[in-house]
């Protein structure tokens, strides 16, 4: 199980190097005003976009493992450390849909949006990070 748990970790990690980075991008996107370095940008996101899926369901397979292996019954923070998982994913079809929109070049957000959007994961991180360590009892 600990290979599992390792797993899962390393996989979560990835995961969340790419929602970091993949907003980041979009903030760079939102300020470009020369044609070809917009077209990279666009490559780089789409390319980070396709990488980190398949790295999100790595990290959502291990991890529903791990919860049938360890926690039944499901304590009270597993429960909202699925909720936050689950929102993280909907963010995550949110980033595609963004991406989808700098491709057809009708974004209308600001570079200022962008910043605060890419805080969204950090947030997660940190709950998700005290949720699993201090395992409180509600």
């Amino acid at each position: 199980m600990l290979w599992i748990k390792t797993f899962h970790i390393v996989m979560m990690v990835s995961w969340f190097a790419g929602l970091f980075y993949l907003p980041r991008i979009f903030v760079n996107l939102a300020m470009e005003q020369n044609e070809t370095a917009y077209d990279r940008l666009l490559i780089m996101a789409g390319k980070l976009y396709r990488f980190v899926t398949p790295i999100m369901w790595l990290a959502v397979i291990s991890g529903v493992w791990l919860w049938f292996a360890w926690f039944v019954p499901t304590p009270a923070w597993l429960w909202l450390k699925v909720i936050l998982v689950v929102g993280l994913i909907g963010y995550q079809h949110v980033c595609k849909s963004l991406l989808k929109k700098f491709e057809a070049r009708s974004n209308i957000k600001s570079h200022v949006w962008f910043r605060w959007f890419n805080e969204i994961p950090v947030l997660v991180l940190i709950a998700v990070v005290i949720l699993v360590e201090l395992q409180p009892v509600f």
